[in-house]
């Protein structure tokens, strides 16, 4: 039909399972892999990745906070993030989501309120990265940047 275009670029649909569930008491000190679904109520202290190739999906609720870098094919963020947030795949920041610091993707959706402190920059399938994210790890309870990743 006229006006209608099919985007052959649509995004595979993030998993409705949720196969790892950090609750709002849970505090976790340190770094973090998964695979498949992870849902954070809670706090996390220290980096969060999956698998870029895998279909995993971070979500991070409203109550939500993650203070480390992430690395993730799909985040779905109304939470806070105090890191770079790097989705090979989509972002999707919903009204509460606040980001201190950059922001790595392939498609984003932000609804009104969405707060990012730092930068968007966007990355195609297919091309090379032309900034990697800051690694962060904890130091004597402070995160610090890892020597030899730098961000722009």
């Amino acid at each position: 039909m006229l006006g209608r275009r099919k985007d052959k670029r649509k995004p595979p649909k993030p998993t409705a399972n949720i196969d790892t569930f950090i609750g709002s008491s849970t505090r976790v000190n340190g770094d973090m892999e998964f695979r498949g679904g992870l849902h954070i109520d809670g706090y996390i202290k220290g980096n969060i990745q999956a698998e870029l190739e895998s279909n995993s999906v971070l979500r991070i609720s409203e109550n939500g906070v993650v203070e480390g870098a992430v690395s993730v094919p799909q985040v779905i963020l109304d939470g806070t993030v105090k890191g770079d947030v790097s989705a090979k795949e989509r972002v999707e920041l919903g009204a509460n989501a606040r980001v201190i610091g950059n922001v790595f993707y392939n498609l984003i959706e932000m609804a009104i309120g969405a707060e990012i402190n730092g930068k968007l920059i966007h990355e195609p399938v297919g091309q090379p990265a032309l900034i990697n994210p800051t690694k962060v790890k904890i130091v004597d309870d402070e995160l610090v940047q890892v020597p030899g990743s730098k961000s722009a």
